[in-house]
């Protein structure tokens, strides 16, 4: 039991929902967490999760959500538990963009309160968006001995040990993830990847879509995201009608449009698509609309380089010049990562949309090696060397064209 400073019996209930929400990726999270707050309008760590709701939505309203709470949570926390105290920190270095400072707090908070498991779950977020993944996984490895019976750990611990090639032990981990409880759809996650990186395309299939139908009770971000990998095992199966049906029925189809991590996933599948030889329709157009309050946030680098992608396949010369312009002011005060790695890619990214071939290559090259430092699963940052290698197989076609014509 972590202990909750409220006399509100209603707010302890809504927090426990909302801990649960929150750990299944379930649609209900920001309900209930506003419930707590109505119960106890005084309750620092509601507010502190409140922030931490809104800020993993990536976005500017999300971020001014979040810094309502933030503040609150922050006049709230003069007499609270140290765990809460603790907690309220590490969002508010969130909120500051002081990730390496979360991260201590995170940690600290897993070897004193090893049971809380939404501080956790945060830790590993930010280093998922370092490419930390030895770190990603040990944060939930070290908390594993105080939660031996809890499900949604050994899904976390499944999805470290896969982002750590550690492919049957995390298949093992994610299974039983899902034998504890059926509907932990992180979990489903966690072993499609493994399948999906050993080539096991029919059992990934016939893995997911057993489990798809408990995806209705998630969040937009991971009902969409499941039904990507969804698309890609259908991907490599060369059933191209099949991913274009998955496209408009359930990757962008049951999207909230305006959730940055539904449009990456959309645009990612609309590249491949297009990498395979697909005509896509007016699809791009159709997505890029949702995509022009996202030119000056720079939440994240990894999502930057699918958004500017998107907008340069639309032919959107001016939005595309402004968004790469505001990039490059934003890498000024950013991490090195965003200067040495996001803005060649970006630049990379623009020239393949354009059909410059051999400045793709030239951009593309230097930075792959180093992709994992702006976040990314390997299953999606697997897109980037795909765009390289499609460039390099045009440049070489152009080549060989020129010799036979000479």
């Amino acid at each position: 039991m972590l202990a909750v400073t409220t006399d509100s019996e209603e707010a302890i209930a809504a927090i426990n929902r909302w801990i649960e929400q929150s750990l299944s990726y379930g649609k209900d999270a920001e309900t209930a967490i506003l419930e707590a707050i109505a119960a106890d309008p005084n309750c620092a760590i509601a507010h502190a999760y409140a922030a931490a709701y809104y800020l993993s939505l990536e976005n500017a309203i999300g971020w001014k959500e979040a810094s309502v709470h933030v503040k609150l949570a922050q006049q709230y926390s003069k007499n609270i538990t140290k765990r809460e105290k603790m907690y309220v920190d590490a969002i508010a270095a969130w909120w500051s963009k002081k990730i390496d400072l979360a991260l201590v707090l995170h940690e600290a908070i897993a070897s004193e309160f090893p049971q809380d498991l939404i501080s956790v779950q945060q830790g590993q977020y930010h280093y998922f968006y370092l490419g930390d993944k030895e770190r990603l996984l040990k944060i939930a490895e070290k908390v594993l001995p105080a939660n031996p019976n809890n499900g949604y750990l050994y899904g976390m611990i499944a999805f470290g040990l896969e982002q750590c090639h550690r492919l049957s032990q995390a298949e093992k981990m994610g299974r039983k993830a899902a034998e504890i409880n059926r509907q932990d759809a992180w979990a489903h996650h966690a072993v499609a990847h493994v399948m999906e990186t050993q080539g096991r395309v029919d059992e990934g299939i016939a893995w997911m879509e057993s489990l798809a139908s408990t995806w209705e009770n998630c969040n937009s971000m991971l009902y969409t995201h499941n039904w990507w990998h969804v698309a890609l095992y259908y991907l490599e199966r060369g059933d191209m009608e099949k991913v274009l049906e998955l496209y408009d029925t359930k990757v962008w189809g049951g999207a909230r449009k305006a959730t940055p991590k539904d449009q990456v996933g959309a645009i990612s599948l609309l590249l491949r698509l297009e990498l395979r030889g697909v005509y896509v329709g007016d699809r791009w157009q159709k997505l890029a609309a949702y995509l022009r309050p996202r030119i000056h946030e720079h939440a994240l680098p990894f999502q930057d380089l699918h958004y500017i992608y998107a907008l340069a396949r639309t032919g959107s010369s001016q939005a595309v010049s402004e968004m790469l312009t505001s990039m490059k002011k934003h890498a000024k005060t950013a991490s090195i990562a965003w200067n040495e790695v996001a803005i060649p890619a970006a630049q990379g990214m623009i020239a393949h949309a354009n059909g410059d071939w051999s400045k793709t290559v030239d951009l593309l090259k230097p930075v792959l090696p180093k992709l994992s430092e702006i976040g990314g699963s390997h299953a999606q940052r697997k897109l980037f060397d795909q765009v390289y290698f499609d460039a390099l197989k045009a440049t070489s076609m152009v080549s060989r064209n020129r010799f036979a014509i000479v």
